[in-house]
């Protein structure tokens, strides 16, 4: 620690220590419970949508499907699409993990969790939601599905984390969001090999595919342990 930085920490307010410390109870809290099941399929989408939208009846299915294979079940825990999946991950014994947060709405957890548990902060909860994942999908949302899609292939482009299967569920609603990579592309403002780091699909067979591919990590196996490490290795010889 250079002599400055000790010193702006000596300096710091009781108002930013007592931050400082609630970001790490949230964050400690998240990793501590992640570690209590292997790494599975993390769910993102809408919390606004009814049930019986097609969306959700997917989602449904999806979560279904996993839990045949033996996928652990991971989302925000809340209602619409998180519901949905946890349910039908549920419906057939399977383990559904919430990672809900506090909110002004849709902050309350469904009732298909078999754990859960509730952030106050949204980094802790986005940390804990990548590093419980082996197989990122992404159904349609709003903001904060937005918010988590584009925090997780900005960590793959630039290897903060493993790049790990991330598909985009909903050809039709995110044919909008591929033309806008697209135009990144063009502009080379993003390389070839980033711009898919992900896939458009309707079809939910190809995640099942792609978690029974990576198959079932031991709980003390993280894809994410060491890969930081690795990574500077890996730079460093290039």
């Amino acid at each position: 620690m250079l002599p400055q930085e000790k010193e702006m920490l000596e300096q710091m307010s009781i108002a930013d220590l007592e931050r400082v410390n609630a970001y790490g109870k949230d964050l400690t809290m998240g990793l501590k419970i992640i570690r209590t099941f292997p790494q599975g399929v993390t769910v993102f989408g809408s919390a606004r949508l009814p049930q019986d939208h097609p969306y959700c009846q997917l989602a449904f299915n999806l979560g279904h499907r996993l839990a045949e294979n033996g996928h652990a079940v991971v989302s925000g825990g809340g209602p619409g699409i998180m519901e949905a999946v946890s349910h039908g991950a549920y419906e057939i014994g399977g383990r559904t993990i919430g990672l809900n947060i506090t909110l002004q709405h849709e902050q309350q957890p469904n009732p298909y969790l078999t754990d859960c548990i509730t952030f106050e902060y949204f980094f802790a909860r986005k940390v804990s939601l990548a590093m419980a994942s082996k197989v990122f999908v992404f159904f349609p949302g709003g903001y904060g599905t937005m918010d988590e899609l584009w925090e997780v292939l900005c960590l793959m482009q630039e290897k903060k984390m493993p790049k790990m299967p991330v598909f985009l569920m909903g050809s039709e609603y995110w044919r909008s969001f591929d033309s806008a990579i697209q135009a990144m592309l063009d502009l080379q403002m993003v390389a070839a090999d980033d711009a898919h780091i992900f896939t458009i699909t309707d079809n939910i067979e190809d995640v099942v595919e792609a978690a029974n591919k990576i198959g079932h990590p031991k709980i003390s196996e993280n894809y994410y342990d060491g890969f930081r490490e690795a990574n500077k290795i890996a730079q460093a010889a290039n």
